[in-house]
């Protein structure tokens, strides 16, 4: 993962979740006090601004709440969380994607043995600055890049999620990592450029 989550510790208790379901409003307000950084965070990298953000922040909290009865404890609970966020967050991209127009598509991209590797260079950059980096980049290659390098989605998974084909999945996270690579210079971020498969 390029960018470690801000807030690592997150205690969730079984009884606030139970309470939750019980529809115990405070209990309500509570989860949301505590899930909330995280969340925003989440939101922030997949939005292009902090009204969105908080808008499907909101949604996402929704759908968590209504579906806490189906969350299995077996499962770390800010996975689940992060996953249903995610699936929120996607499904409104997938709503808005008409208006954005850039959305390219490549049936058969393969991919060469090299491509520049940014992730020490955005391992030393401030979160916020890589949240703005993120946030400047063409919507589908945003949302590529968020589901594949950030949150370790595959791109067979990525391309079934966005409804585009494996090929244009890759073609969208190497045009992300070239166009992040070129904002980290202009930002005098130093880029070491690795080459290996993926």
């Amino acid at each position: 993962m390029v960018i470690k989550n801000l807030q690592s510790n997150m205690d969730i208790q079984q009884k606030l979740i139970d309470d939750c379901i019980g529809r115990d409003r405070k209990a309500e307000y509570e989860l949301y006090k505590v899930t909330y950084s995280y969340l925003m965070s989440i939101c922030i990298r997949y939005t292009r601004n902090q009204d969105k953000a908080k808008e499907v922040l909101n949604m996402g909290f929704f759908r968590i709440l209504t579906n806490l009865d189906k969350y299995k404890p077996e499962v770390p609970f800010k996975a689940w969380i992060r996953r249903v966020m995610i699936n929120t967050l996607i499904n409104e991209y997938k709503k808005e994607k008409i208006h954005y127009g850039n959305m390219e598509y490549v049936e058969d991209y393969y991919e060469t043995s090299k491509y520049s590797d940014i992730n020490e260079a955005l391992k030393k950059t401030d979160a916020e600055e890589i949240y703005g980096f993120i946030a400047s980049l063409p919507a589908a290659s945003q949302q590529v890049f968020n589901l594949y390098f950030v949150d370790g989605f595959k791109h067979k998974e990525i391309a079934e999620m966005l409804n585009i084909s494996e090929g244009t999945s890759k073609w969208h996270l190497n045009s992300a990592r070239e166009k992040l690579k070129e904002l980290l210079k202009k930002n005098d971020q130093p880029v070491k450029v690795m080459y290996h498969g993926q």
